[in-house]
């Protein structure tokens, strides 16, 4: 019998595994099976070029656990060891140093396995002792016992096994135990192990017989040898495609496409990827594309591999030339890494044009499912954006698809601003909006269907992108303002008429909380509407990425601004004007002659001080005169609002504005009801 100490420079090694890769202790079993498929594949490369005469038989790695005595064992036919090979391969572990190694990984958890060959040592997370009984396939081999109870040392010994392979026996720790439950083992092997390229048996099927469960005389095969993604793409059919899909997402809605990767310089990589159907209510589902290496399921966490993007996508990436920390569950950030995720970013883009120029109809047809990946695509990603571009589409309000190149060239010559720009208009509701794209339609002009939640970025995306243009709500202003071909038109109202009327439609809006309204008159034509109420571009915008991004917090707290502007060639807003005016200038004309008055004694002041601080004395002056100023414009208010009731026309105007916006409610929409079935008596 031979005892030794295992060839470590510190006597910390398993308390070390033990605290680094604790939360991570599950992967054990993905080791070992990785071994054993490990041996089991060597034996057969050894097999086809001859080295190996032998007949390989039955190369099945067996899983087995036996909760009386414990244990949980990982069987394979394999290469074996032989007791040199243990010597090497187990017994010897290089390091540079243990302070050296302690220093560098002591911060890092989960950073102990793969990467130093410590695969195997991952057993000592669960187990307090572990055997291993192995014959190796040279003629003429002993078996080798080698038993180690989670210290330095270790025996090793002739063993007893006849027939070439291995057995990996863990003695599992009473921390541990839930690994002697066969069922959990089950479905650690199905996350790990589902596609291993040679069969992985886990104790029996069971079937349902007598009121229980009872095991049958069939091993329980564990995985599919033969994944789809291993295999050609001239061998596989669009039904394969979608029944490998089903595989993997039971119960999912059929995916739109797919694309199949298949690489092999200067890196290899091979997988395919599935566009699901996304729903509109922008939720990005991680952990939805699984990241193998040779068939062994590595993680579901591939940011890096692949773009944020294209995690809306599902299904599997598989390459033994991705870079893993010694974890094998965490990626590192390097060259190769962003190589790869290159290269699946120009596959996908191709992918896309390929489909959208093979069948523009068919791919219309998949739009709108595949628009937010889009997006967001193109919001994120660069390279993914200047490719997109090319076939990217637009949707109008009347369901028709545009390229970005073909919608510029629809609407260049009905809708360029009088400073040159193409104003593209857009609608985020169309019935709530109906209205405004109505009136829009009306003039000639073409609306856009921007309903996403990422489109208030999207808009300024495509204003950097397409060159000239402009974006622009339909209910952003007045349809004439929109795209303003001249300059504006003066309202045309006199000095009391703009007090007058602006004071009786502010005090109209203050019912609305949580909103800021700006009362405007234009002077537009009388067959447009009495009162158009809009919304403030850029501040609306503003408030939108306020919810979606960090640090815009301050827009979101703003109240929404809109503005109520008024048609004054309108027939009914002429009348208001005329009577109004007409009742109030007697009152109001004072007032606003004493408060041009004061203000301009008070600037002349000012300007005399020269942009100098003014002496107590003018100070005084000033403040006196800021006072009565402030005095008079108090009076008017209270004498203009006192007025307000007498004409029951502006609390319906402004109501109506209201009520097509969707801001009328609760009591001002109940007294909005009965002053419309008022003014409807006949009187």
């Amino acid at each position: 019998m031979q005892k030794g100490k295992i060839g470590v420079t510190t006597e910390n090694i398993f308390p070390v595994i033990k605290k680094f890769l604790y939360s991570d202790h599950e992967i054990f079993l993905r080791e070992l099976v990785s071994n054993a498929m490990d041996a089991s594949q060597k034996l057969r490369t050894l097999s086809s070029i001859g080295e190996y005469k032998g007949e390989l038989g039955d190369m099945t790695v067996r899983v087995s656990v036996d909760k009386d005595a414990g244990t949980l064992t990982v069987s394979d036919r394999g290469i074996g060891m032989t007791a040199d090979d243990v010597e090497k391969y187990i017994n010897q572990i290089a390091f540079s140093g243990a302070e050296d190694f302690l220093n560098k990984y002591k911060e890092t958890a989960g950073s102990i396995i793969g990467h130093f060959g410590l695969g195997f040592y991952s057993a000592f997370m669960v187990a307090e002792k572990v055997v291993i009984n192995s014959l190796s396939y040279q003629e003429g081999a002993e078996p080798v016992r080698w038993e180690c109870d989670g210290s330095p040392e270790y025996t090793m010994e002739k063993g007893d096994r006849t027939e070439r392979g291995t057995d990996i026996v863990l003695y599992i720790d009473k921390d541990s135990a839930e690994f002697l439950d066969q069922q959990r083992v089950d479905v650690l092997l199905r996350k790990y192990c589902r596609f291993l390229p040679l069969p992985v048996v886990s104790g029996k099927e069971r079937e349902w017989k007598d009121g229980k469960w009872v095991d049958t005389e069939n091993d329980l095969v564990i995985n599919s040898t033969g994944p789809q993604w291993m295999k050609k793409p001239s061998e596989l059919k669009d039904e394969d495609y979608l029944n490998f899909y089903q595989e993997l997402y039971p119960g999912e809605d059929e995916p739109l496409f797919w694309i199949h990767l298949n690489v092999d310089f200067p890196f290899t990589l091979t997988g395919i990827l599935y566009f699901p159907k996304i729903k509109n209510n922008f939720d990005i589902n991680r952990n939805r594309i699984q990241l193998y290496c040779n068939q062994v399921f590595v993680t579901d966490s591939v940011e890096g591999v692949v773009p944020e993007f294209m995690q809306l996508m599902q299904g599997i990436i598989d390459s033994p030339d991705i870079p893993l920390n010694v974890s094998r569950s965490y990626l590192q950030a390097d060259g190769a890494v962003k190589k790869i995720s290159g290269y699946i970013t120009k596959k996908v883009a191709s992918r896309l044009e390929e489909l959208f120029r093979a069948d523009r109809a068919e791919f219309e047809k998949k739009w709108d499912d595949i628009r937010i990946f889009m997006v967001y695509g193109m919001l994120t990603d660069e390279k993914f954006c200047d490719s997109a571009l090319k076939f990217a589409l637009l949707k109008d309000t009347e369901g028709r698809y545009f390229t970005l190149e073909e919608y510029k060239t629809l609407v260049e010559s009905s809708q360029t601003n009088v400073d040159g720009k193409v104003v593209y208009l857009y609608a985020t509701d169309v019935t709530a909006q109906y209205n405004y794209v109505k009136a829009a339609n009306d003039k000639g002009y073409n609306v856009l269907m921007l309903d996403g939640q990422l489109d208030s970025h999207f808009v300024g995306l495509l204003e950097r992108k397409v060159e000239n243009t402009e974006l622009v709500r339909v209910d952003a202003d007045v349809v004439d303002n929109l795209i303003r071909k001249t300059e504006r038109k003066a309202a045309g109202l006199s000095p009391v008429e703009t007090a007058v009327l602006s004071q009786l439609f502010e005090t109209e809006t203050k019912k609305v909380e949580k909103a800021k309204f700006t009362v405007q008159f234009e002077a537009l034509s009388p067959n447009d509407q009495a009162i158009v109420l809009t919304q403030n571009e850029y501040m609306r915008r503003m408030k939108e990425m306020s919810a979606m991004q960090p640090g815009m917090s301050f827009y979101g707290e703003l109240p929404d601004s809109y503005a109520v502007v008024v048609n004054t060639e309108h027939p009914l807003v002429k009348s208001i004007v005329s009577r109004a005016a007409g009742d109030l200038e007697a009152e109001v004309k004072p007032l606003i002659g004493l408060i041009d008055e004061k203000n301009a004694a008070a600037d002349a002041i000012r300007k005399a001080g020269d942009g100098k601080e003014l002496s107590a004395e003018d100070q005084q002056k000033v403040k006196d005169l800021e006072k009565e100023v402030a005095d008079a414009r108090a009076k008017q208010t209270a004498v203009i609002v006192a007025y307000s009731g007498k004409l029951p026309e502006i609390s319906q105007l402004v109501d109506l504005a209201l009520l097509g916006n969707g801001l009328l409610r609760g009591q001002n929409l109940s007294d909005f009801i009965s002053r419309s079935v008022e003014l409807l008596k006949v009187k």
